[in-house]
Parts: structure tokens; C-alpha cells; sequence
């Protein structure tokens, strides 16, 4: 197959998207296939030959390194003569000429639905959730009241504008500790868990970065657990143990500072539990294709709590998903390959 790797973009999760997108490459030229790595944000800035810009099993690896902070995109738009628009020149073109777009972008237009429609309207098909699919599951707020209005567990919350928000208000509804995330971002990129009026308002700052209204909810008290689903196959639950703090963006993607434990130290009857609890909330979010959805296993009730949904879940080294499927026996670069083909059937 001929297949573009869309990565980048301008999101939080820019270098996120970059170490995925990669790594998604050079799973696929191993596998034999004909791969362009093109950033969503840059584009093709000058006229070269589109053909000529696939590479081959032959061809040197693409290669990225994923920096401990989030990247600064004033800085990026800044390289490109202050260009806001987040659809760089001749991505289209060059995604015509492809079997399928393989999106290894992260948050922001990746994960929001606008990519997708935009490529549903040139016929281009694609990875991942469609449109519907993937608005659903990146809004917090709306996923949530979706999945209550199904009757499955997710923690009490309120969404307002950052001025809109106080601590005693939340403090009332809510109670502390309770935690603190813009409605549209994914990495853990504006996420904080607070106890006190202080951390609260440093982290109604931090949240309030992303422009977006921002989602306060209960904090659960439990095991921090992951399900991807491929297809309609349900991979391994996961359990995530950072060595300090939370699951943040840090965390995440410096290797050596969470602890992945697969499958999950959990009963067969929990285990099978958790994956019909997290199949379910895949349907209802109308997702297709793969994602992953993270959960709350809740020891002491014996129950599950939806966190949130990821219709385009991390696919770098220290990736869930990738390690679910290692488990199960699907190694990355069939990963990869199995995505690329299904995109190419639907």
C-alpha cells in the first residue's frame, strides 16, 4: 500500500503526535509499504515531485524525540511567518495520491472530527474514528453526559469558562480532592489534581492555557486502569502505576516513569467487567476502527468509573495500546498494518 502519515499539527500534543506518526512509519516500511511522514500544520512548502517524497523499506528510518514539556506553538507559528491555519500547503494533494491516511495526529484538529471531515469530503479514506465518532469522544463534557445518560458510572462534574469558576462553589458542589482539565485536550496536557484553594487556582491557570471551557470533576479513589479495542476486538485492561504523582504528560511519555501492568491484577470476572464496561462506552461514543478508553477500577465497590475516551490513543514507545496488543499477541508493526488495512476495507 501507498500510505501518508499525518502528524504534528497544532496541538499541545504536537510532539506526541510526532514520536506516533514515526514510529506508525517505520512499523509500515518494515511491513513493505510506500510511506510519507507529512506534518498536518507545515505541509509540502515547496513544489517538489509528491512521488518522490515516499519512502521505501530501502530508505533511512524516520526518527523524533519527545521533549519532557509540552510544546511551545507560538514559537512554531512563528518559524512559519505567523501562519495560523492548521492545514498546511499540498496536504491534501499529497494524501490523494495514498491507498490511506494513517492519522498519527493527537488532539486539536486530529481529534475533534475536523481532519476527518475534511477528508471524508475529498473521498480519502483514513484511520481511526470517523467524524462523528471522534467529536464525541474528544469533548469530556459530552462524552460524560453520554455515558451517565447510558446509566454506566463516571464522576460527578460541572463544565464552565475559566471565569465562571471559584473554589468555594466547586468546593461545595464537587468537594476536594477533585480534578482539573481543559474539555478538549488529551495527554494529560492541562490536568491537575487539587486538594487546596492554592492548587486550585494555579491550576484553574494551567487549564485555562488551552482556551477551552474547563471540566472540574470528583476525584475517584482507585486503580488507574486502560481497555483499547481494535476493530471490535478488546485488547488486555492495563493497569498504570506512575512512580510519582499521576498519569501526567511527563509521565506518559519519558520512559522509565510509569509502570504498565498487563493483563491487569484483577479477577476473571473483573477483568471481563471491565472490558464489557469499556466496549460499551466505545459504542455509545459511536467509535470505530481503535481507541482506547480509560477507566477507574473502584476496590471497595467493586465497580468501574469512566474517565475519558481516546479515538486516536497514543502509538509511541511507551504506548497503552501498542502494549495491550503486544500481550495479546499482535506485535507493533502488525499493529500498524492491521489499522492501515482495516481503514482500506471500511
Amino acid at each position: 500500500m501507498r500510505i501518508v502519515v499525518l502528524e504534528g499539527g497544532l496541538s499541545p500534543e504536537r510532539d506526541v503526535s510526532k514520536t506516533s506518526a514515526r514510529l506508525i512509519a517505520n512499523a509500515l516500511l518494515s511491513r513493505g509499504h510506500e510511506v510519507c511522514v507529512v506534518d498536518l500544520y507545515e505541509g509540502i512548502e515547496d513544489d517538489s515531485d509528491l512521488d518522490s517524497l515516499f519512502r521505501t523499506g530501502n530508505s533511512d528510518p524516520y526518527t523524533y524525540t519527545i521533549l519532557e514539556t509540552e510544546p511551545d506553538l507560538e514559537a512554531v507559528i512563528a518559524c512559519h511567518g505567523g501562519r495560523r491555519q492548521w492545514l498546511g500547503p499540498r496536504v491534501i494533494d499529497i494524501c490523494k495520491t495514498a491507498d490511506t491516511v494513517f492519522l498519527g495526529l493527537h488532539g486539536a484538529h486530529g481529534e475533534n472530527g475536523q481532519v476527518q471531515a475534511l477528508l471524508d469530503a475529498y473521498g480519502i479514506k483514513y484511520t481511526g474514528c470517523d467524524y462523528m465518532g471522534c467529536a464525541l469522544a474528544m469533548d469530556k463534557d459530552v462524552s460524560k453526559m453520554l455515558v451517565q445518560g447510558a446509566g454506566l458510572r463516571t464522576a460527578k462534574w460541572v463544565t464552565r469558562p475559566s471565569d465562571q469558576i471559584d473554589f468555594d462553589s466547586i468546593n461545595k458542589e464537587i468537594g476536594m480532592p477533585c480534578v482539573i482539565k481543559p474539555i478538549g485536550c488529551g495527554s494529560s496536557c492541562g490536568v491537575s489534581i487539587v486538594s487546596t484553594k492554592e492548587e486550585f487556582d494555579k491550576a484553574i491557570s494551567y487549564a485555562n492555557q488551552y482556551k477551552q471551557d474547563i471540566l472540574i470533576e470528583q476525584f475517584i479513589k482507585g486503580r488507574e486502569m486502560t481497555v483499547g479495542i481494535v476493530g471490535d476486538h478488546v485488547l488486555p485492561v492495563i493497569e498504570i502505576i506512575p512512580h510519582e504523582g499521576f498519569y501526567d504528560y511527563k509521565n506518559k511519555y519519558q520512559a522509565g516513569l510509569t509502570t504498565h501492568i498487563c493483563p491487569a491484577n484483577l479477577t476473571k470476572e473483573q477483568t471481563q467487567a471491565a472490558k464489557d464496561f469499556a466496549y460499551s462506552i466505545f459504542k455509545i461514543l459511536r467509535m470505530s476502527s481503535y481507541g482506547r478508553i480509560d477507566i477507574f477500577f473502584d476496590e471497595e465497590n467493586d465497580c468501574f468509573w469512566f474517565i475519558e475516551a481516546n479515538n486516536l490513543p497514543g502509538m509511541t514507545n511507551t504506548s497503552l495500546v501498542p502494549d495491550a496488543a503486544a500481550v495479546d499477541g499482535i506485535n507493533y508493526e502488525e499493529l500498524c498494518e492491521r489499522i492501515a488495512k482495516e481503514s482500506i476495507n471500511r
